[in-house]
């Protein structure tokens, strides 16, 4: 039986329907426009004005464009290898870390995780940190200069951190008794009960490692070695559509190439959005348990 409700509980009710409607609209506006945009006419296109509510017309001319350029196959491959490897380094050392900051009779842990966290208010910057990966560690046009650099994230650290001191220490001590060692409890009894957060951290590392793209400008000279970010800036920022409307008659270059950049879009955004719905399920539950210590 529902209990009455009074008139500012209704209010807010309506409030709080009314504003994440349009909190919805506000959000997925933006991703249809693209995708109407990118299968557009693009004569058409380039001369609407206003909403876009659905295609104008239909076409695919765009992204027969896009994969004929051969710098987006060759970004996909990239940007791949990076997430890939960059994803898996970031998940090893971050566990690592987060179970050793986790243990109680760990000698000097208090004053490590001190430094770590100062890291998340202070750095050397720029310049030093381009200095240090181009002079010292020699990784300047290299993937290892988007792998390495980047491999623990301190507040993903701190959120795994208090996910593993939730893990009840019972559980260690009897695996001790059995002759387990630390890798052991880690891989076959801390990570196993922490795959909420585990999960978390595989999106948060890699919808970042696919995303990025300042790294790369800064540290690769070999376009061969481009992420996909790094092309689609190209043709969103630097307008490089030449090599991809080529046989396109001159008056329609203009109006092709404003689909191409949407319909990039697109393709550079799709595989994320694709994987995100497997793992959000996992989303709350992860920050939840690795955010609030009971």
């Amino acid at each position: 039986m529902w209990a009455k409700r009074s008139l500012g509980e209704t209010i807010f009710g309506v409030a709080n329907t009314l504003f994440m409607v349009a909190l919805i609209v506000v959000t997925l506006y933006p991703l249809l426009y693209v995708a109407f945009a990118s299968v557009s006419d693009p004569a058409t296109f380039v001369q609407f004005r206003g909403v876009l509510l659905a295609p104008l017309g239909f076409t695919l001319a765009a992204y027969e464009a896009v994969f004929a350029n051969p710098m987006i196959a060759i970004g996909y491959q990239n940007t791949l290898l990076y997430v890939v490897a960059g994803t898996t380094i970031n998940l090893l050392l971050t566990s690592l870390g987060a179970y050793g900051l986790s243990r109680n009779k760990v000698l000097l842990k208090n004053p490590i995780m001190f430094l770590i966290v100062f890291t998340m208010f202070f750095s050397g910057g720029l310049v030093p940190t381009y200095l240090l990966v181009g002079n010292t560690l020699n990784m300047i046009d290299t993937p290892w200069a988007l792998i390495i650099p980047p491999a623990v994230n301190t507040w993903n650290l701190i959120i795994m951190r208090t996910a593993f001191q939730a893990v009840p220490e019972a559980l260690e001590e009897s695996a001790r008794i059995d002759g387990a060692n630390d890798f052991t409890i880690l891989f076959r009894i801390v990570l196993p009960l922490s795959m909420p957060v585990v999960a978390v951290m595989i999106l948060f590392y890699s919808v970042g490692h696919w995303n990025a793209f300042f790294s790369a400008m800064i540290y690769l000279r070999t376009r061969e070695l481009y992420p996909l970010q790094l092309i689609l800036r190209e043709i969103l920022i630097s307008n490089s559509t030449d090599n991809m409307v080529t046989g396109v008659s001159r008056g329609d270059v203009m109006p092709i190439a404003e689909t191409i950049k949407y319909a990039t879009i697109v393709v550079a955004t799709l595989p994320i959005l694709c994987v995100y719905p497997f793992l959000q399920r996992y989303f709350v539950k992860g920050v939840m348990i690795g955010a609030v210590k009971e």
